[in-house]
């Protein structure tokens, strides 16, 4: 599979000085009970690892069908003892070979590169900062950039086009030299890695475990890999019993408002939609 090597590059937005600075709190406030929101649970993969429990939310509303994808795969069972073959520190993890050998993929066919998708009045993105004629922030758990809104009134559909972004956590389909080769192979950022945006598929985020995730065995092949996924399921596939109770923060809350205010600034000209780490509570 085939990854960017061209050099990080940061998304910069808005900087704010003088002695608003000085008065912007270390820590961040509490959430409210009304901060919360709580995913669908047929969108959170449940993925038990020997390096500890990673939960990961599925947006669809990025990319269906690579959603789909990985959904019917873990039904299927294909992802169960799958390893983390390649691993490269500050970068990600990439897993989901049926093969283990980074060479293969599952039975079914190969998958269109939805490498961005149209926003509508009706997505529920949440901006944060408007750099250079562009929109970014936050649908639901994933970061996301966008073109500015106002370009709606002049596209046929009424609508923009927008991309995940690779913070930290995100998941990215891979893929060979063709952009319409993604199969069953996903990867789990360690870092961010925006050169990625428009090039791999984004369509999901790490809210829980990403220490996990961090924890795997480097290397490009992985020598011997022997960390694995030994178990992945859908939360909804969980029975109620046993089924952890997730939430996590929503983006169209006054929590995220305010915390979003806060680390512009505290980062001037430094603040990355990156920065921001969205709390979620595991039960």
């Amino acid at each position: 599979m085939i990854f960017s090597r061209a050099l990080l590059a940061g998304l910069c937005l808005a900087v704010i000085t003088g002695p608003a600075l000085a008065a912007t709190p270390s820590t961040p406030a509490k959430p409210s009970e009304q901060d919360w929101r709580t995913p669908a649970p047929d969108t959170v993969m449940v993925i038990d690892t020997n390096k500890g429990r990673v939960l990961v939310e599925l947006i669809p509303d990025v990319a269906p069908n690579h959603v789909a994808r990985l959904q019917d795969l873990t039904r299927a069972g294909v992802y169960d003892g799958r390893t983390f073959f390649r691993v490269i520190d500050r970068f990600m993890a990439q897993t989901g070979d049926p093969t283990n050998t980074g060479e293969g993929g599952s039975d079914k066919p190969n998958l269109k590169a939805e490498f961005t998708f149209r926003r509508g009045a009706e997505t529920p993105f949440v901006a944060m900062a408007a750099p250079a004629g562009l929109e970014v922030g936050y649908l639901k758990s994933l970061p996301v950039v966008s073109q500015a809104w106002t370009w709606s009134d002049m596209t046929a559909d009424k609508k923009v086009s927008a991309w995940g972004t690779y913070c930290p956590g995100v998941i990215g389909m891979a893929r060979d030299e063709d952009n319409n080769s993604a199969n069953s192979q996903f990867f789990l950022m360690r870092q961010p890695y925006p050169s990625l945006d428009k090039r791999y598929t984004a369509f999901g985020r790490v809210i829980s475990g990403l220490d996990a995730v961090r924890a795997i065995k480097t290397g490009e092949p992985v020598p011997a890999p022997q960390d694995q996924m030994q178990k992945v399921r859908l939360l909804s596939d969980i029975p109620e019993s046993q089924r952890p109770k997730v939430r996590v923060i929503d983006p169209k809350g006054a929590w995220f408002a305010a915390e979003t205010q806060r680390l512009r600034k505290l980062k001037g000209a430094d603040f990355s939609v990156c920065d921001l780490d969205l709390p979620v509570e595991v039960r």
